[in-house]
């Protein structure tokens, strides 16, 4: 693939992902919709590297997927405690969050 197709597939990821985590009203769709962001990104990142030849990109994808995957930990028990609590995980439910 060209540098172009790259960067035009992470600009499609990134919009639909915003779109999702606008329009639906699910937490976990929401935190799914905030991957796809980030991986597009990542996908940015390694296409605009490779259109150039430089390799530093790999280093900065790699941070990024170990600050995903810490975030995706920390959001998913979040999600987890918010459902135990309210029994639901739909965002107009979650007005307030004290107890």
């Amino acid at each position: 693939m060209t540098t172009v197709a790259v960067v035009g597939l992470s600009i499609v990821l990134f919009v639909l992902g915003t779109i999702a985590f606008i329009v639906k009203r699910d937490l976990l769709t929401q935190f799914m919709a905030v991957e796809i962001m980030l991986n597009a990104a990542n996908l940015a990142f390694l296409g605009l590297a490779r259109g150039s030849g430089r390799l530093d990109a790999q280093v900065i994808v790699f941070f990024v997927m170990t600050v995903a995957a810490a975030e995706a930990a920390v959001g998913l028990a979040i999600v987890l405690h918010i459902y135990r609590r309210k029994k639901s995980i739909k965002t107009e439910d979650l007005d307030r969050l004290r107890g």
